[in-house]
């Protein structure tokens, strides 16, 4: 038995029954519990912040040009099917008067992956929570992901890829930096 109480054990039981599966069957008998454990990780942004995911690392800098971040491994659930996706995410901004510390771009990613999502709205939200935190002039998200929706069922089209993006403050009126941004991107 866990140390924790996950409440879905019983409908991942439920679950794998509806299948004709025999719960009492060797490789299942714990299943229930581990698909309980993995979901509540994978759902785990739901109980994080970004105050506390960003964990006070705000820095003075005189740096205003820009900053970019790339190839940012994450993984989310698709809220249409609970499949995953998955893919990398490139980040930039430009400060004005503070930084961020680098490895809170992977956090702040990271919770809001660990999420239902759709990936529109998973790039829009790490743009947004990037100026909230920093008061940056403009930030940037591209993300490119694969989707098992896309590729285990329906349509079945293995190599597909999606790629979203975010524009705001100045990368949305700025061409220039848009451009820079977009340039320093690699393309997948």
């Amino acid at each position: 038995m866990s140390d924790q109480n996950y409440p879905n054990e019983d409908l991942y039981s439920q679950l794998i029954a509806s299948t004709g599966e025999d719960l009492n069957r060797p490789g299942l008998v714990d299943t229930p519990i581990r698909a309980a454990k993995a979901f509540s990780y994978l759902t785990q942004g739901y109980h994080q912040t970004l105050e506390e995911v960003s964990n006070k690392a705000v820095f003075p800098s005189n740096n205003r040009e820009l900053v970019i971040v790339q190839n940012i491994e994450f993984y989310s659930l698709c809220e249409h099917h609970m499949l995953p996706f998955h893919g990398v995410a490139h980040v930039g901004y430009l400060p004005d008067g503070q930084v961020l510390g680098l490895s809170k771009f992977a956090r702040i990613i990271d919770m809001y992956a660990r999420r239902l999502q759709i990936q529109e709205n998973l790039t829009e939200q790490v743009a947004q929570a990037i100026m909230d935190i920093t008061g940056c002039r403009g930030a940037a998200v591209v993300m490119d992901a694969a989707h098992m929706c896309m590729m285990m069922r329906g349509v079945s089209k293995q190599h597909s890829t999606t790629r979203s993006t975010a524009m705001l403050g100045e990368f949305s009126t700025n061409n220039q930096a848009r451009n820079e941004f977009l340039s320093a991107v690699p393309k997948r």
